[in-house]
This record gives structure tokens, C-alpha cells and sequence, in this order.
């Protein structure tokens, strides 16, 4: 069962439950020790459990699940303590940031447990929520409400940790009733002292609601809450689980509104929208990361065929003879793809006057080593500024030059539509993504293209691309047969890179997989065929890296980081990858003799199950 279902539904009947006594007590006051009292008297309840599982466990887990509960008893003391001197949304939104923090803290020294990186963006989203709405409210901040709203943290914090630890040895019923045994000791303790056990009679007697059965009912209807939440920290995180308690004041603001009439406005009312949100966007996250644990595992000895990109337009810029690097990718390196580009502005430089030496002889040499190839087609296609048009068509109006972009691709199918090794076309690059000097395509006119390359040769399957990290796949992936993404790791961000220089994307392979899945269902295409067209194998630099001194590239992209992308890449879970750089390993093994990420493709392509 799914820990986070549980954790929500329990949130919802604890906030629901909070709403319900507001109309239900005449009076706000509250008695800390009468209402501690009932609250682990009710804990008896928990025997109407024990026919379904409940089985002998050794003295220890005993007394460590009684002493949960009455670290248990101690925070709702301490939390009572603080609701009588102060308000409900002072105190327990202080406590709903420090007791997932308390949690998180105690969870990793006791039990040695972290968080994944989407458990931790949910985790942080939920404790800012509760942080936001303690700063917003006006309310007293004496220092023995925030004395005993620390105390109380520290308690629940504690209860939940060594409860956690009470389920990891026996089952969830045997451990949920001693921590109730533990927390009934404590209150039956209360008695012992005279001037206490008063106070609890005394409560008991003049407690003035407007129904007593209904508001025992509600006690019941809480308790239900607390036992899910138990449930819920048997099964999961226990500092996650904590961390859901936030959104109960989610579910305490919108029955609020609904039921009590509740209206708030100014700082107050953008406070609890921007905390609701950050709820909403928490509460995604831990989904996230729960959905990405229940994938099922990656065969790690599944086959992968490993390819790259050339590019004969970037070797000539970095300064190499083009021909002689394509050579030597082949010949040393022997990649089982190759994707290759045919540039509008070389294929026909002047209007109507084509130049296919160059591809075709690319394409012969890849041939003659039987290697199968993915030929690149379009406006915009790879390697930097994207867009590739001759001078002459990208100053023609936008339909003369798209009749112009036909006619040549035209003439690139019909070229080589019956190469026996052309598995592939691609039609434009990243057609959708706002990167380069190319507008962003219309939907109209890549539908246009693609029918277009169908018609001409309606054997071979398209191949339509987008961005890893920031495009959408699912509008582009329904224009081709096969879908083919990005992969980059550091980047230079073209609107915060003056700012911030080359970032590194906090981003899990789990991302990309979860995506695929995703975007499958979104097309209702389960069996359309994903691969990595380019895998980020060189530095990302807003400059020609031709001019960047050797130690200035490595520092930059190192070959440890290289093979960690690499391994990165196999985590994500694709079975076809497309390695980005082969020119640029040629470059820093001729010009600065650093061969270490030549070898390092070498290996892989010769070994790929490694």
C-alpha cells in the first residue's frame, strides 16, 4: 500500500476533524491535562485491532513502543500547554515545520535514512509551507509558546522515530497497540497527583459542547486520523509522513471557508494561497518520488547500441581536417549508429544549385563499414546557432521560404531514399524548444514537413526530437515514429548564463523515465520506440571551444564526469544512445594529446555491456 495515499487521507480527517470541534465547543478554552488525558484514553480503543494480527514480540520492541507513546503523550501535552495561551495557527504551524526537520534529523542518526532528491523538493515545499503560515499569522510569539512548541517538536519527533523503529521489528497492529499501552501508563500517571487529577475531573464535568456524543464521535473520527497516520509511518518515511502534516491546514483553510464562513484578506489570505501552493507542488513531488520507486528495476545487462552525431560544419570550426576526424571515429572507434546532417546552407548554398559531395561522401563511408545512419533534415538542425538556412532563402518572405525548404528536402529524400543502411529520418531539431536563432516552429508547418518526407518515402520511419530537460516531448513525439531526447547534465542556460555561468541540472536519470512514461500514456503510444539522440559528451560553453585553453575544457567537462554521465545515461533506462562531441574528442586528442575521452568511447563502443 502506498504510504503517501495513506498519510493524505489521514491529514484530511485530522484537518476535517479540527473544523468539526470549532463547531462543536462552546468554549475555546482548552485544559492541557484533561484534554491530554482523554486523548490516550481513547488510545484503548486500539484492542478492537488485535483479533486481526496482533502476535508476541521480544520485551524490547515492548518497551520501546511504550516509550513512542509516551513521548507521544509528552508533545500533546506540550502542544496543549501552548494552545492554551495561544492560538491554533500560531502554534501548530510552527510545529508543522519543526517537526518533519526534528524527524528528518533523528530519522538519519537513528534508523541511518535520507531522502531522494524528489522526496527532498516535496519535503522542503511542505516545511516552507508551514514556515509561511507561522510568519503570517499575528500572533503573540511569547517565548513559552515558542518553548512548548519546541518541546512539542522534539516529542513528536521522537514518538514518530522510535515508532518507525518499533514497526521495522514487528507488524503494524502488535507495534500500534503497546505504543497505545505506552501512552495509557502515562495518562493513568496523571492521576497520581492530586491537584492534576482535579483538573482532569473538573474538565471532564463542565465540558461545555453543544453535543457531548457528537463531539466523542469526533474524537473517534480524529483517532482514526492518528491510527492512519501510525499506518502511514509504518510504511514510509517517517520524516515525509510528517511532513504531509501540513497539509491539514490546507484542508482546515478550505473547510474553514466552506463550512465556518472564514474570510481572510491582505498579506493574510496571499500567505495561505502561496502556502497552499507550495502544499500542492510538496505533495506532487513526494509522488514523484514514490512513482519512481515502484518503476520496475533497469536489466543492467540489457542491450544498448551506442552511436554519436557528426557533424562536418563543427569539425571544420574547431579548426580539424572534417574528413580525417569522420575516419578516425569509424575506423578507432567503430560506433554501431551514426547520425548524420545534411545543412541546408551546404546542400545548396546558392538557389536551386545543390552540392551533395560532402554528404555523399559521409554517407559512402559509413557504408562501406555497414554501419546504419539517421540523416538530419530541416531549417533547424544541429550544432550551434541551430539554424542552418542559406543566406539567399533566410531572406525571402515565410512562404517562399518554405517552399524553398521543401524543394531541398525534397532533393535530400529523393537522393537517398534507397540507401541500404538510412534507418531513419529526422525532420528538424528540437522544433519546439526555444533554443538557437530559429523561431519556434509551428505545429502547421512541421505536420507539413513530415508528411512531406512520409510521402516520399513512406517505408522509412521518422524521428522527431525535443529538449531532455525543459521540452515537452509529447507535442513533438506525435509527429514521428520514433521520439528521440536530449540528455545534458551542465549547461549554459541561455537567460541566466551571463548571470550564473554553466550550471549542473539537479535532475535524476529516474527523471527521464518517469517522462517517457508519462508522455507514452499523454500520446496513448505505449509502443513508440525512445532513444537519446545526443548524450552530452563535451563542455557547454557560450564560446567557440576552439579558443578555450586544455586545462580550462577539462576542469569544464573531466573525463571522471564523463564516464559519470555515461553511467548516468544507463540509469535513465534507453536501449539507443547517441554520444554529442565525437569532433571534439578528436580535437583534444590531436591538438593537446589528451586522449582520455577518445578511450574512454572506445572502450564503451567496444564493450558495452561494461
Amino acid at each position: 500500500m502506498n504510504w503517501l495515499w495513506v498519510a493524505t487521507v489521514a491529514q484530511i480527517i485530522l484537518g476535517s476533524s479540527v473544523v468539526f470541534d470549532k463547531l462543536l465547543l462552546a468554549k475555546r478554552s482548552i485544559e492541557p491535562w484533561a484534554y491530554t488525558f482523554w486523548l490516550g484514553i481513547f488510545g484503548a480503543l486500539a484492542v478492537v485491532l488485535l483479533p486481526f494480527g496482533f502476535q508476541g514480540t521480544d520485551q524490547a520492541t515492548v518497551i520501546l513502543a511504550m516509550i513512542s507513546g509516551i513521548l507521544f503523550i509528552g508533545a500533546s501535552l506540550a502542544l496543549f500547554a501552548a494552545l492554551e495561551i495561544t492560538e491554533v495557527s500560531e502554534a501548530l504551524p510552527i510545529m508543522g515545520a519543526l517537526v518533519p526537520i526534528f524527524t528528518l534529523g533523528l530519522a538519519a542518526l537513528i534508523l541511518g535514512s535520507g531522502l531522494g532528491r524528489l522526496d527532498f523538493i516535496g519535503f522542503a515545499m511542505l516545511v516552507l509551507s508551514g514556515l509561511l503560515l507561522a510568519l503570517v499569522e499575528r500572533a503573540s510569539r511569547r517565548w513559552k509558546t515558542i518553548i512548548l512548541s519546541l518541546a512539542a517538536s522534539l516529542l513528536a519527533a521522537g514518538s514518530t522515530v522510535t515508532a518507525k523503529v518499533v514497526f521495522n521489528q514487528t507488524n503494524f497492529i502488535t507495534g500500534f497497540f503497546w505504543i497505545k499501552v505506552g501512552g495509557i501508563l502515562a495518562v493513568l500517571a496523571f492521576l497520581l497527583v492530586p491537584h492534576i487529577r482535579k483538573r482532569i475531573l473538573a474538565e471532564s464535568a463542565h465540558t461545555a459542547v453543544r453535543s457531548r456524543l457528537a463531539y466523542f464521535m469526533n474524537r473517534g473520527y480524529a483517532g482514526l486520523g492518528s491510527l492512519l497516520t501510525s499506518f502511514a509511518i509504518s510504511l514510509g518515511s517517517p520524516a515525509l509522513v510528517e511532513a504531509t502534516a501540513n497539509f491539514r491546514y490546507l484542508v482546515i483553510f478550505a473547510l474553514g471557508a466552506l463550512i465556518l464562513h472564514e474570510r481572510f484578506r491582505g498579506r493574510v489570505l496571499a500567505a495561505k494561497l502561496a502556502a497552499a501552493s507550495l502544499i500542492i507542488v510538496g505533495l506532487a513531488a513526494l509522488a514523484g518520488g514514490e512513482y519512481v520507486r515502484r518503476l520496475p528495476s533497469i536489466d543492467p545487462n540489457r542491450p544498448i547500441s551506442w552511436g554519436v552525431t557528426f557533424s562536418a560544419k563543427f569539425s571544420r570550426e574547431i579548426g580539424l581536417d572534417w574528413q580525417a576526424s569522420y575516419q578516425a571515429i569509424l575506423n578507432e572507434l567503430k560506433p554501431r549508429r551514426l547520425r548524420l546532417i545534411a545543412y541546408w546552407d551546404e546542400i545548396e548554398p546558392e538557389d536551386n544549385a545543390f552540392s551533395f559531395d560532402d554528404l555523399d561522401w559521409q554517407i559512402m563511408e559509413a557504408e562501406e563499414r555497414a554501419i546504419p545512419y539517421i540523416l538530419a533534415v530541416g531549417a533547424k538542425t544541429p550544432r550551434w546557432p541551430e539554424c542552418h538556412l542559406p543566406d539567399w532563402a533566410a531572406a525571402l518572405p515565410a512562404q517562399e521560404q518554405e517552399a524553398a525548404l521543401n524543394d531541398y528536402i525534397s532533393a535530400i529524400v529523393e537522393r537517398y531514399q534507397h540507401r541500404p543502411f538510412l534507418m531513419l529520418w529526422q525532420v528538424e531539431n528540437e522544433p519546439f524548444l526555444w533554443f538557437g536563432e530559429c523561431p519556434v516552429q509551428s505545429r502547421e508547418s512541421l505536420e507539413r514537413e513530415v508528411s512531406l518526407v512520409r510521402l516520399l518515402d513512406p517505408r522509412r520511419p521518422i524521428l522527431t526530437t525535443d529538449g531532455g530537460e525543459f521540452g515537452l516531448w509529447a507535442p513533438v513525439a506525435r509527429f514521428g515514429d520514433v521520439f528521440g531526447t536530449t540528455m545534458y547534465r551542465k549547461a549554459y542556460p541561455r537567460f541566466i548564463g551571463p548571470l550564473f555561468g554553466v550550471i549542473e541540472y539537479p535532475i535524476a536519470p529516474a527523471y527521464f523515465r518517469v517522462k517517457e512514461r508519462i508522455v507514452r500514456w499523454w500520446n496513448a503510444t505505449p509502443e513508440q520506440r525512445f532513444l537519446v539522440i545526443e548524450l552530452q559528451g563535451e563542455p557547454w560553453e557560450p564560446r567557440s571551444l576552439a579558443g578555450i585553453p586544455a586545462e580550462e575544457l577539462v576542469s569544464a567537462f573531466s573525463p571522471e564526469y564523463f564516464r559519470d554521465t555515461i553511467e548516468y545515461a544507463k540509469a535513465a533506462g534507453f536501449e539507443e544512445y547517441y554520444l554529442w562531441g565525437a569532433e571534439w574528442w578528436y580535437y583534444m586528442k590531436e591538438k593537446y594529446d589528451d586522449a582520455r575521452y577518445w578511450e574512454i568511447v572506445r572502450s564503451l563502443f567496444r564493450h558495452p555491456e561494461r
